[in-house]
């Protein structure tokens, strides 16, 4: 082989890496790590660093979580949260926390249009109505609406609510 000919295919493999390494996908971060850094799920970051659930949300999967937003917390009656949030109550906030929980990845298209009945981590059915927007019933607490679909993660994916659904 010439140096010419040699130094044509370095070449050639060189460009076939760079273009390789372009058309890797995203890495995404955790469940854990969206509603850690989202201002909006602060609430529920609290909550979680607070029971056994985050080192479920850190890895494994995949899992769909129905995340309340800070207003759906502030909305509960006063002093429910704070009652969860003590040591003694660890199993409550576990079960609230788990009812938000499914296995499985369920993209706003696999929701959307149809009725779909599902089971939470604890055990909780419920129903999401994919018919004029999503809500989900069947949980204590009323029926709520996922507001924000699809934040993807590495290991799921997070809906938005506006409401905590309650075991």
């Amino acid at each position: 082989m010439n140096r010419r000919s040699f130094a044509a295919l370095a070449t050639l493999a060189v460009g076939a890496t760079v273009i390789g390494a372009c058309t890797r996908e995203p890495e995404y971060p955790t469940i854990s790590e969206i509603i850690a850094t989202n201002r909006s799920l602060s609430t529920l970051a609290t909550a979680l660093l607070s029971s056994d659930q985050v080192a479920a949300l850190s890895g494994g999967g995949p899992y769909t979580v129905f995340a309340p937003r800070n207003s759906a917390f502030a909305a509960l009656p006063p002093g429910t949260l704070d009652d969860l949030l003590l040591p003694e109550n660890r199993a409550a906030l576990d079960a609230v926390l788990g009812a938000h929980v499914v296995r499985g990845a369920y993209l706003a298209t696999d929701l959307i249009n149809r009725t779909t009945l599902i089971t939470t981590l604890d055990g909780t059915n419920f129903t999401v109505n994919g018919f004029d927007g999503m809500s989900i019933s069947g949980a204590a607490g009323g029926a709520v609406t996922i507001v924000q679909p699809n934040i993807i993660a590495s290991n799921g994916v997070i809906h938005v609510i506006d409401g905590v659904m309650l075991p």
